[in-house]
């Protein structure tokens, strides 16, 4: 499959359906799925930053950015965390979860947001950017390993002077 045909847009309501099923089949159990959902019902939720790769009009890869905070004291810097992001079973290791990412933080920036935090996989996001957050002054609200925990300049410069607790919404506690 040759990504550059690939088809990437904004997720529309027909899509929400198959977006649930995508994540339940490239995760174990329902909490990605049901995170997207949460997180589409709130105040985070961003939807040009909700995208979908199609091919032959089904959609087989979703990646979702939506608001967060860097809290420092009483200051709360505005960022974005990526997550989830899935590929369906039969179309992983094609490129598809790298275009939309790509394509994801490519619309991030024209938005004008300056920041994206993930908790991912350490040898995969580098490529578009991701560094340690730790290391650039951040960190997490739960125990994560460190080389999972990073963080991707959108903006030249986005994080200098930017250090503090990175607040996620109620939407990513398990709990909810």
């Amino acid at each position: 499959m040759d990504t550059k045909e690939l088809k990437i847009r904004p997720e529309t309501e027909s899509d929400r359906e198959a977006i649930y099923a995508l994540h339940l089949s490239a995760f174990d159990g329902r909490f990605e799925s049901e995170l997207v959902n949460k997180i589409r019902a709130g105040e985070n939720f961003i939807p040009e930053l909700s995208r979908v790769t199609i091919n032959d009009n089904n959609v087989v890869g979703h990646i979702l950015l939506s608001t967060i905070v860097i809290k420092k004291d009483e200051k709360e810097i505005p960022a974005l965390a990526l997550a989830p992001v899935g590929v369906l079973p039969e179309f992983q290791n094609r490129g598809i979860g790298s275009a939309l990412t790509k394509n994801a933080l490519d619309e991030a920036r024209r938005l004008k947001h300056r920041i994206v935090v993930v908790i991912g996989h350490p040898p995969y996001y580098p490529r578009f950017g991701f560094v340690s957050a730790t290391k650039a002054g951040l960190s997490a609200p739960f125990d994560i390993p460190d080389e999972a925990f990073m963080v991707c300049e959108l903006a030249p410069d986005a994080l200098k002077g930017i250090s503090g607790m990175v607040q996620y919404p109620q939407e990513f506690d398990e709990d909810q």
